[in-house]
């Protein structure tokens, strides 16, 4: 009986190292993933989550390291100027790294890179309970009587909170605003819990927390339908106050060039499609959140991002914020 279970055992233990070596591209060195932000933020905390699920998929360690600086521009440079080898990638929102180009930050576009995308993230204006904003009709009545006084926290311009107010002032009639940045959503929402700031238009993922305790109180979500926080309830949507707003959903993932080695591509698109696309530990993340839970990688990642990357890069030129012209990149306005 003995003899059998340690035969079945082997038998178990062959077949898993066997699937695990199934892939063209087996790293035998750590694999990183620099996440250019703060620790404690939507991109820092998803993308430990996914880490996990690489490790498993992989056999091989993956670290993340955090270089929080420029609106995460530093860190996404960092992994673009490494070996072409598969072992450095970068974590983000995929808006931002189809920004940099046009806010002269990096000189790579979009379709550069090869993206691997798992959620999508909304934003939330959430503001101090103190602050004596009731709705979003207080807060924007604010912002007209005073202007260039309500202060707004933020990662940083091309930020996911940064999109998100400026979309609300352009939409709302041209409001004025202080921004006030922080290196990371998660000391953004701190701030804002702090009274530091007033308001907040980070992402769910990183007011979730704070909605749930009483420390921040969500006015409205960056959307045309309602979000219903886990824990919370509903949180109305923008358009009942600034109907003429334009949304789009925020894509996260990773990515590298696109010149790294083909057997490295083959590797993870078959990671996302075998593993990533039915992954709990990231659809329980995404409903703790309130974020959506959406794999997809290579031409359909580049597709989904297009429609957020045109209505962001167009907001920052039009604000006078972008140093280069979207259209010299081939963005069509929207």
């Amino acid at each position: 009986m003995r003899q059998a279970i340690l035969i079945a055992a082997a038998a178990t233990l062959a077949a898993g190292s066997v699937a695990a070596q199934d892939y063209a591209w087996q790293p035998e060195e750590p694999v990183t993933i620099i996440v250019p932000w703060s620790a404690g933020g939507s991109t820092d905390s998803v993308t430990r989550v996914l880490a996990g699920e690489l490790e498993d998929a992989l056999g091989q360690t993956v670290v993340i390291v955090n270089q929080p600086e420029a609106s995460g521009s530093v860190g996404t440079t960092n992994a673009w100027e490494a070996p072409r080898d598969g072992l450095t990638w970068a974590a983000g929102a995929a808006v931002d790294l189809g920004s940099y180009p046009v806010l002269g930050m990096l000189d790579a576009t979009i379709e550069d890179w090869r993206l691997y995308l798992h959620i999508a993230n909304v934003a939330i204006v959430g503001v101090n309970p103190d602050a004596g904003f009731e709705d979003m009709a207080d807060l924007i009545a604010a912002m007209e009587e005073n202007p260039g006084e309500i202060t707004v926290a933020t990662a940083g311009v091309t930020s996911g909170g940064h999109n998100a107010m400026q979309a609300i002032a352009q939409a709302a009639g041209d409001l004025e605003y202080r921004h006030v940045t922080y290196d990371g959503g998660n000391p953004a929402v701190l701030a804002t819990v702090a009274g530091e700031t007033q308001v907040t238009t980070q992402l769910a993922s990183e007011q979730a927390e704070m909605i749930r305790a009483g420390r921040i109180k969500p006015l409205a979500v960056l959307a045309d339908q309602p979000l219903e926080l886990e824990g919370y309830g509903e949180i109305p949507p923008i358009t009942e106050w600034v109907p003429e707003i334009q949304t789009a959903n925020n894509y996260f993932g990773i990515w590298a060039p696109d010149d790294i080695p083909q057997e490295v591509k083959d590797t993870m698109d078959r990671i996302w499609s075998e593993v990533i696309a039915d992954s709990e530990a990231l659809k329980e993340y995404a409903a703790n959140r309130g974020a959506i839970f959406d794999p997809s990688y290579g031409e359909d990642a580049q597709e989904a991002v297009r429609p957020i990357l045109r209505q962001n890069v167009w907001l920052l030129w039009d604000a006078g914020q972008a140093q280069n012209n979207p259209e010299d990149y081939g963005i069509e306005r929207p």
